[in-house]
């Protein structure tokens, strides 16, 4: 049986703590936890009290080597912050361990040559948990690619909207700043990026982008008049207001860990300080020739994203609706936008037609299932390679960190090769 910690005890670690305390228990045993606050790691420890399951220990992050040390695990789960990523992930390399961490693999192209140096050096492996990848209906479109219905990939337009409800919450998170989360080039559109590579089977070459920040912040007179610098403490009537309080996992998780170290869940949207965009576009030339036009706003009145594969032999469409348009009284707007997926496949000189989509369950369309079981149970043969290692991880955040620098020039472009020294295979 393999023997796993966790370093950052967040809410994206609870996916990884529940399988090994209880759906994947019976392979992997969870024998550490890490965290700066001692008050998250007792909220998931409380878990394992109330179930009657044998107590995990608990190690500050001070005292991560200690806990390598102490607790001898195979294998180092890293869901810290994204800037503290490549720490973790070399240090527990460097202490003998393999790693698995949440996506971005890291937030910029120092801190990615450093994992990959360290890789080399070591001889560790690093898994990058891309769970879009195993969603059905993406494995599906995965599927039609590679057998070569619309013949060679010229060219993707892709598009991704984020709603008011899951937008604005990386504008009062620690993904505001940019230093923090590469921003959402690199933090969320990390999964996009690698879908894409992984779809058209080729690695980002050249990228030019533009963005910026017009419906969060302090500039762009959205908020209210009047408001304080957290919705725990303001008065003002916000359709934003996230209320820690009334959610009994972001009390625990969060309002009630605020002493350990200062984190403020809850942060103004409108308020000062943030320094990610809100409103991003780049054009990409893949090594294979093929060009991808992109584009994420995260601020959309509905939550999902299209996509087009345009093909020597005809082209393929997915459309997912993740989220409808709600208003304000909670009621839904007309009939025209419904809750669902439709791939399309329309081939030169004959019928186009709708394929029926595969559904999965559970979160991510059904791809947390079937990562966990890929990470944790006997690996089975995969003509697909959803698998993840470090080489997809560093082509996937190289698009957005591309992006980012692309930005900061004012749109000129930039080569994805003068950023690391990316390895062959």
């Amino acid at each position: 049986m393999k023997r796993y910690v966790i370093v950052g005890t967040g809410g994206r670690s609870e996916m990884y703590f529940k399988a090994l305390t209880d759906t994947h228990a019976d392979v992997g045993q969870l024998v550490g936890l890490c965290d700066l606050s001692q008050t998250r790691m007792n909220y998931y420890a409380s878990k394992l009290t109330a179930a009657g399951k044998p107590a995990v220990p608990t190690f500050p992050a001070d005292r991560f080597d200690e806990m390598i040390r102490t607790t001898k695990p195979d294998k180092v789960i890293v869901t810290t912050r994204d800037c503290f990523h490549d720490f973790y992930i070399i240090r527990a390399m460097q202490l003998g361990c393999d790693a698995i961490t949440e996506k971005p693999m890291t937030t910029d192209e120092v801190k990615c040559q450093g994992i990959l140096d360290a890789i080399a050096k070591t001889g560790r492996k690093l898994t990058v948990t891309f769970n879009y990848r195993y969603s059905p209906k993406r494995a599906k479109v995965k599927e039609l690619l590679q057998a070569g219905t619309i013949g060679q990939i010229k060219s993707v337009d892709f598009e991704w909207l984020l709603d008011i409800r899951h937008g604005a919450d990386y504008f009062r998170r620690w993904h505001r700043d940019k230093a923090n989360s590469g921003g959402l080039m690199v933090h969320k559109a990390t999964h996009h990026f690698d879908l894409v590579n992984w779809w058209i089977a080729s690695s980002p070459q050249r990228v030019y982008a533009t963005g910026s920040l017009g419906f969060y912040g302090d500039k762009a007179g959205q908020g209210p008049a009047s408001h304080s610098d957290r919705c725990h403490t303001c008065k003002a009537d916000c359709k934003f207001r996230l209320d820690l309080a009334a959610n009994a996992s972001l009390k625990a998780l969060y309002l009630d860990a605020e002493p350990d170290n200062g984190y403020i869940r809850d942060q103004c949207v409108f308020g000062a300080g943030i320094t990610i965009e809100d409103t991003m576009s780049l054009s990409v030339r893949y090594d294979s020739g093929a060009m991808m036009s992109y584009s994420l706003n995260a601020f959309m009145p509905y939550e999902g994203y299209r996509i087009a594969f345009n093909g020597t032999t005809g082209r393929i469409e997915l459309i997912d609706v993740e989220s409808t348009y709600i208003s304000g009284t909670g009621e839904p707007q007309g009939e025209t936008l419904k809750k669902g997926s439709r791939i399309l496949v329309c081939p030169h000189r004959q019928t186009a037609y709708d394929l029926d989509v595969p559904l999965g369950v559970g979160g991510h369309g059904g791809g947390d299932t079937k990562l966990l079981d890929d990470l944790f149970r006997d690996p089975v043969a995969d003509p697909l390679g959803r698998a993840a290692n470090h080489i997809d991880g560093a082509r996937s955040i190289l698009t957005g960190i591309a992006a980012n620098r692309s930005i900061a020039r004012g749109g000129e472009p930039v080569d994805v090769a003068s950023l690391v020294r990316l390895p062959t295979a």
